[in-house]
């Protein structure tokens, strides 16, 4: 493994249109040594995975807000 260069405690809000597509538009290479192809495409499959996730989640969580400001 290499060292790492930044760590945060940073934890996203997935209600956050800001935090998702702050996600989503992150490269692959900022997750992965781009160096290293195998890692690379592990990551990326992953990260897609995750990404699609955080774009439903983020559908459902303001669909629930709408919802409750109509009620």
């Amino acid at each position: 493994m290499g060292e790492t260069l930044y760590s945060s405690n940073f934890q996203p809000n997935p209600a956050s249109a800001r935090d998702v597509l702050a996600f989503v538009l992150t490269p692959v290479e900022a997750f992965a040594h781009a160096e290293d192809p195998e890692e690379l495409e592990a990551v990326t499959e992953l990260l897609g995975e995750a990404k699609e996730e955080a774009i439903k989640r983020w559908f459902s969580l303001r669909d629930e807000a709408a919802h409750s400001l109509r009620n």
